[in-house]
């Protein structure tokens, strides 16, 4: 990309980014990582016209998400605190993935875009 002076990479990192969380050191650790190494990228590459931004997801109804989707507990305790009253779903990252990869994102550079329904604004 960078020879080519055109680009854009979409990193997905996660609200544990962010958050230490519980139980998942090693998860956090990579993600806080890909976090930094998204804005450091973008650092180095935006001048050659390669967008590097991330997307970071919160509670997402998926396979990943099966133990704490069956555990009523956290399951009740995650759901209470999402403004948006529900789980993401996968389909939710279609627009922020398009608007991303499309030029008009073009001058978003080392961005870190939330898709959390409101998780983090709280």
């Amino acid at each position: 990309m960078v020879p080519r002076r055109r680009g854009k990479i979409i990193n997905f990192c996660s609200l544990l980014t962010y958050q230490g969380g519980l139980t998942v050191p090693a998860y956090a650790s990579a993600k806080g990582a890909l976090g930094q190494l998204t804005k450091a990228l973008s650092n180095e590459w935006s001048k050659d016209n390669v967008q590097v931004n991330g997307i970071v997801p919160g509670y997402i109804a998926t396979d990943m998400n099966e133990k704490l989707l069956k555990d009523p507990t956290r399951l009740r305790q995650i759901s209470e605190r999402i403004p948006a009253g529900r789980w993401g779903d996968p389909k939710d990252f279609a627009g922020p993935v398009v608007f991303l990869a499309s030029p008009a994102s073009q001058y978003v550079c080392g961005e870190l875009l939330v898709v959390d329904g409101g998780w983090m604004g709280r």
